[in-house]
C-alpha cells in the first residue's frame, strides 16, 4: 500500500517533467524533504522529553529539549542545501548483453565552495549509490539496472537523495534523461561456425597489388589472371601454365545467415547469431550478417562487430 501511494505521489509531482538531453540543476521547487524512520523516532523522543519537562517543571529538561529541536532543524536545513544547486549531467552509457547489468554513469557537478557529502542516486527500490561531491568539482555516480530484454533500455526517473548529516531527514528530487542503453541478445547456442569461403567474384580470384602479399604456392592458370602472376620458369617444366598464389588473394569470408538456423524460434536464432558474431571476431575472420530485412557485408573490427550486434538487438 505504501509503495502504491509513493508511486502515485511521484507520478503527481513529476507530471510536468519530461525526459531531457541537457544537464539538470536542482532548484528549490524540485526538492522535497521528509523525516526518515529515525527522524520519526527522534521526534517521538522530543515529545516525551517535552512532556517530562512540563510535568516536573524542569528548566534543564526544557533547555535540553529545545537544543535537540535546534539540532533537528539544522539537520533539515543542511539536508536541503546538500542538493540545492547540484547539477546532474546525462549519463554515459555502453551496450550490454541480456543477463548483464546495464551501467549508467552520471556526472554530478558541484559549483559551491563547500563539498557535498552523502549524495545518492537510486533506481526504483534498489540500494542507492552514494558519492561525495568535492569542492567546486565533479564526481561520477554509477547506477546499475538489470538488462532483462534486448533492445533499448531507458532507466526512467532516477531519484537523487541525501540523508546528510544525521540521517534524521531525507531530502530528494527526481531527474529523467533521454539516454538509453542498447541491450544485445545473450550469446548462446551449440552450433559451430559455418564454413568460411574464399572471397571469389565471378569465378576468379581477386588480383591484389604485387609485393605486399604472402606467397602461398601455385595454382592452375585461369582466364583473366595477370601475366605478371604467371610462373614462367615453372611453366617450362610443366604442360600447363601455373600462377603464383598469394594468401591475400583468397581471404576467407564467413556469412552468418538467418536461414542456416532452420526452424528455431526467433530469440534462439538471435542468440546463436550473437554467439557466432563474437566467435568470428575473436578468431579474426571476415564475416557478414544476413537477416530477413538486413544484410551487412563482410567486415572485421570493433565497429563492424557493434553494427552486427546492433542489428540483432533491434531485429
Amino acid at each position: 500500500m505504501l509503495k502504491g501511494l509513493r508511486q502515485r505521489f511521484e507520478a503527481w509531482v513529476t507530471r510536468g517533467q519530461r525526459p531531457t538531453r541537457e544537464p539538470v540543476r536542482l532548484e528549490r521547487r524540485r526538492i522535497y524533504i521528509l523525516p526518515t524512520r529515525y527522524g520519526f523516532a527522534f521526534a517521538a523522543l522530543l515529545f516525551v522529553l517535552f512532556l517530562w519537562s512540563i510535568n516536573y517543571s524542569n528548566s534543564m529538561g526544557f533547555a535540553f529539549t529545545f537544543l535537540l529541536v535546534a539540532v533537528a532543524h539544522n539537520s533539515m536545513w543542511q539536508a536541503h542545501d546538500t542538493l540545492l544547486g547540484l547539477i546532474i549531467h546525462p549519463p554515459d552509457v555502453e551496450p550490454a548483453f541480456v543477463g548483464q547489468k546495464a551501467i549508467f554513469r552520471f556526472r554530478l557537478e558541484n559549483h559551491d565552495p563547500k563539498p557535498r557529502y552523502g549524495v545518492g542516486l537510486q533506481w526504483r527500490d534498489r540500494p542507492p549509490c552514494y558519492v561525495d561531491a568535492p569542492t567546486s568539482g565533479a564526481v561520477i555516480a554509477t547506477v546499475t539496472i538489470p538488462a532483462t530484454r534486448r533492445g533499448w533500455l531507458q532507466p526512467g526517473r532516477i531519484r537523487v537523495l541525501t540523508r546528510f548529516p544525521l540521517g534524521l531527514l531525507q531530502s530528494w528530487s527526481w531527474v529523467e534523461f533521454e539516454s538509453a542503453i542498447l541491450v544485445y541478445p545473450p550469446p548462446r547456442g551449440r552450433r559451430a561456425l559455418p564454413a568460411a569461403l574464399p572471397n571469389n567474384s565471378g569465378g576468379g580470384l581477386h588480383e591484389m597489388g604485387s609485393g605486399s602479399e604472402d606467397y602461398a604456392g601455385f595454382r592452375p592458370y585461369a582466364p583473366g589472371d595477370s601475366p605478371r602472376r604467371i610462373a614462367w620458369k615453372a611453366a617450362g617444366r610443366s604442360d600447363q601454365l601455373l600462377v603464383k598464389r598469394f594468401t591475400d588473394q583468397a581471404r576467407p569470408e564467413l556469412w552468418l545467415d538467418w536461414s542456416l538456423l532452420g526452424d528455431d524460434p526467433v530469440e534462439a536464432r538471435l542468440e546463436q547469431l550473437c554467439q557466432w558474431v563474437l566467435k568470428a571476431e575473436t578468431e579474426a575472420l571476415r564475416y557478414g550478417l544476413r537477416l530477413p530485412s538486413v544484410q551487412i557485408p563482410p567486415g572485421q573490427g570493433e565497429a563492424h562487430r557493434r553494427r552486427c550486434l546492433e542489428a540483432l538487438a533491434l531485429f
